[in-house]
């Protein structure tokens, strides 16, 4: 099973990067930094919710129903013209969902980071976060997962590491940095401390996991 990072540097990925990269007129290697970041962040937050019963279950009810990865399948009529405002209010959805208050502290964070304005971050945000339910939901019915546990299972190696890895820690652990069981909590302090010549902060954290 491909990590999302993995999923990215694939013709698939190459293939989003640029029609997200045409739909909001970032340059495509920024936008690919940019998703390269944020995807990762988003993965751990739905690892979050999917960590409580509730959260399990809405978002497997979510992987077999509207997000079982139709969406995948025609990317090049996705982007043709424009993304659809359904698409866009889709993405609005399931950002709110999953990052909470904590959503305009981690687009601001990004913004800062990659040198991109907030609102194309907001805007990118909302177009990955419904092809990120696609990839899952497309993964979630080729290995038949149909519980909790299938689902944390198949997250945490999509985030770049089985069960238990130390890399799954770290991602964790920077998603609750003061331990308070708030999701994303800090976030932007944790990003923008990666800024200038200090090598730490999200950037240095993910280029260490992953290699980027």
């Amino acid at each position: 099973m491909s990590g999302i990072l993995d999923l990215l540097d694939s013709p698939m990925g190459r293939q989003i990067i640029n029609g997200v990269s045409s739909q909001t007129g970032q340059p495509a290697n920024k936008t690919g930094d940019l998703l390269s970041m944020a995807m990762p962040v988003l993965m751990g937050a739905m690892q979050r919710n999917a960590s409580t019963p509730e959260g399990a279950s809405g978002l497997l009810n979510a992987l077999s129903g509207k997000h079982t990865g139709g969406i995948l399948d025609n990317l090049g009529g996705l982007f043709e013209g424009g993304v659809d405002q359904s698409v866009s209010d889709d993405g609005a959805g399931i950002l709110g969902h999953i990052l909470g208050g904590k959503q305009p502290a981690v687009e601001n964070a990004l913004s800062q980071k990659s040198g991109m304005d907030a609102g194309s971050v907001a805007q990118i945000l909302k177009v990955a976060a419904p092809i990120l339910m696609g990839v899952l939901g497309k993964q979630a019915s080729q290995s038949n997962v149909s519980d909790a546990n299938g689902l944390l299972g198949m997250l945490g190696n999509m985030s770049g590491g089985g069960a238990g890895s130390k890399q799954q820690s770290l991602i964790e652990s920077f998603l609750d940095a003061d331990g308070d069981g708030s999701i994303l909590d800090d976030v932007a302090g944790m990003l923008l401390s990666g800024s200038g010549s200090k090598k730490g902060g999200l950037g240095g954290l993910l280029g260490g996991l992953f290699g980027k």
